[in-house]
């Protein structure tokens, strides 16, 4: 497996329609959370915000795999019952809309949560 060290490096290795929604949903990330940051952590992008990832997130070939850690999944599982889950990852099929107001409110947790740390 390729590591990776950069966001650049990862973008160039994806297929266009994973690249698109990649890039819909880093757009989406930063608007969300416009004081973080993108870095590659565990081989993925991820962004991070005062030295603590928000969330990580990678396209797989039927899903975007998007990583919030634990807490929002329970948070969050009234509205998370069409998506399958695990401890802390969403998976978010590409034949689905992309839950936009969703992924900004999970992010919204996420910084209030490292802001309370």
């Amino acid at each position: 497996m390729r590591k990776f060290d950069t966001i650049a490096e990862y973008l160039a290795t994806l297929d266009p329609m994973q690249l698109e929604i990649t890039q819909i949903v880093r757009e989406l990330l930063q608007e969300a959370a416009p004081e973080s940051h993108e870095i590659i952590s565990y081989n993925m992008p991820a962004i991070e915000q005062n030295g603590h990832v928000l969330v990580y997130f990678a396209p797989t070939k039927k899903h975007l795999g998007f990583y919030p850690t634990a807490d929002p999944i329970l948070e969050f599982k009234e509205r998370l019952m069409d998506y399958q889950t695990s401890k802390g990852t969403i998976q978010i099929p590409y034949d689905q809309p992309l839950p936009v107001k969703l992924i900004r409110d999970i992010v919204a947790y996420r910084v209030q949560q490292v802001a309370d740390k």
